[in-house]
């Protein structure tokens, strides 16, 4: 477990007991793979073993999983002056007093450490006509901002996208090692929507992307 974090490494806003789980800095340069979506149907497991009855076991996880539709995100933070994002299907609500998110950053994630260094991040709720978006943060491209347009978060001045449906804008509260992914918790600083803009969400099921139309 990486614990040489010190008091005063840690963001604002941070449980001091979630410096236990921090990733050290190797997982900013050991990204596997090419995109950060969860739960793709059919694909390959990534589990590093031969084992074929893990594999098929693995396999079968992902389909079932894949057959619960979700909604798509982009969470965002500003890491080292820089603006960083990932895309991610594994976000819920968790409390109302406080109010608590959560989502779940593959621990391969080469997004994820910097998020987490920056203390803050915002869940932006991507809209039917957001598919480009979506494909533009899961990828490994140099450049995820690059055409996008967008604000910092009137909380914590994390990235606000244009055109989305929603947002939720946070604190790190906690984060969690569980299996290859984190569970963090954010508390909630400041939220909402354009109530004349985007109304119909982008939807992901059995490894598409749907509308609500």
């Amino acid at each position: 477990m990486h614990t040489d974090h010190t008091d005063h490494d840690i963001p604002e806003g941070m449980r001091p007991d979630a410096a236990a789980s921090w990733p050290p800095r190797e997982l900013i340069d050991s990204f596997l793979g090419n995109f950060d979506f969860e739960l793709r149907p059919g694909e390959g497991t990534g589990l590093g073993v031969d084992d074929e009855e893990a594999q098929a076991a693995a396999r079968k996880f992902r389909d079932v999983l894949g057959r619960y539709c979700s909604g798509v995100t982009v969470v965002t933070a500003i890491s080292g002056g820089e603006p960083v994002g990932m895309t991610c299907q594994s976000f819920a609500s968790v409390s109302l007093s406080p109010p608590l998110v959560t989502f779940l950053p593959s621990k391969t994630s080469r997004a994820w450490p910097m998020i987490q260094r920056a203390g803050s991040f915002c869940v932006n709720f991507l809209a039917a006509n957001q598919a480009a978006v979506s494909n533009q943060f899961a990828s490994r491209g140099a450049d995820k901002y690059a055409g996008v347009d967008w604000s910092p978060a009137p909380g914590t001045g994390s990235p606000l996208l244009a055109g989305t449906v929603g947002y939720v804008d946070c604190t790190i509260h906690a984060v969690h090692p569980a299996g290859d992914h984190y569970i963090v918790v954010g508390k909630v600083v400041d939220l909402g929507f354009d109530e004349g803009g985007a109304t119909d969400p982008l939807l992901y099921y059995q490894g598409q992307y749907r509308t609500a139309t």
